[in-house]
């Protein structure tokens, strides 16, 4: 009898922790949907200051000069300006091999001849969770060396994409800082900002690390960088409009954290192997295209506001058609 009447109590529980996940998904849910509401104002889209990360084909000797020819003739029409082609990524202990980017001198080179407007920045990185220790300060000195060599191959600037990087993480800030003495363009990928109050420790319980950024540690990020990309894909997001109400709600307090001075990027997913079902459904150029807008409008007018597409080798016809007709 006590053995059922415990048994009852806790299926009692488990069933009001249920409808409280239900619920607090079901505002979620709700919140995200009212964000992506309304029509974007006309003149919100593309002020000509996109960017793109580009593939480690590039750097590696599988491109070619006429590969870059017609790279040019489809960039020519976009607002890209900023492209960050992968040269890593670091060894785990935070050494970069130049046998990784042996074609990075040529690729720069013919990038200045064909696109001499476009900054190219070495998109540089390494998983952190398991691998790269950035608590390590020789292996933050390694990453600096690397940095200093690569910076030789003509690069513009360096892009940094370190995954997972924790909220508050002081030895980030701590490379971002020192960078700078090696290049006057630094930029840097960042998870999403958490989006509303309880998520980000809610989410790093779930998953065993930080998915979301609080937005004090997002403005110390910025505070040491020219330029900076939310990885807004990768969301979980169910449908096309979560997942644009997801972007708005990312792109809106950005908007607000990062100063008119410093560029502003929102990534788009061009690509489709999210690993979810769903996600190739929900997420694309077209709804991440439309949240950023919505956001723009009830902003104003930003100069140094962008999409950032992931990724150039993925990239289809029906990518780069919705980013030419949802955001040029």
């Amino acid at each position: 009898m006590i053995a059922r009447t415990v048994i009852r109590r806790g299926l009692r529980v488990l069933a009001l922790a249920l409808a409280v996940v239900v619920a607090l998904c079901g505002l979620l849910a709700a919140a995200l949907r009212i964000q992506f509401t309304g029509a974007p104002a006309a003149w919100a889209k593309s002020t000509g200051n996109d960017a793109m990360w580009l593939g480690h084909a590039w750097v590696d000797g599988r491109r070619t000069e006429q590969d870059v020819e017609k790279l040019a003739v489809r960039l020519r029409t976009t607002g890209i300006k900023d492209v960050y082609v992968h040269s890593g990524p670091f060894e785990w202990d935070g050494r970069l091999d130049p046998a990784k980017y042996p074609s990075a001198g040529n690729f720069v080179q013919w990038m200045r001849k064909h696109l001499p407007d476009v900054r190219i920045s070495a998109w540089l990185g390494q998983a952190v969770k398991n691998g790269l220790d950035l608590d390590d300060p020789r292996s933050r000195e390694n990453v600096l060396a690397g940095v200093a060599a690569i910076m030789k191959q003509g690069y513009d600037g360096i892009h940094y994409n370190f995954e997972p990087i924790g909220d508050g993480d002081t030895e980030f800030l701590d490379l971002l800082e020192r960078t700078r003495q090696h290049t006057r363009l630094l930029s840097t990928s960042t998870p999403q900002i958490e989006p509303y109050l309880g998520m980000r420790l809610t989410a790093r319980a779930l998953l065993g690390h930080d998915k979301y950024w609080s937005e004090g540690y997002f403005r110390q990020v910025v505070d040491r960088v020219d330029q900076v990309a939310i990885m807004t894909y990768d969301s979980g997001t169910p449908a096309q409009s979560l997942y644009g109400g997801h972007v708005a709600r990312q792109a809106g307090l950005a908007l607000d954290l990062v100063p008119g001075s410093k560029a502003l990027f929102i990534g788009a997913p061009a690509y489709h192997d999210h690993g979810l079902p769903w996600l190739d459904q929900a997420e694309s150029v077209a709804m991440a295209a439309e949240g950023a807008r919505l956001a723009l409008s009830d902003h104003g007018r930003r100069e140094r506001f962008g999409l950032a597409l992931y990724v150039d080798f993925a990239a289809t016809e029906e990518d780069w058609h919705e980013y030419m007709t949802r955001w040029r």
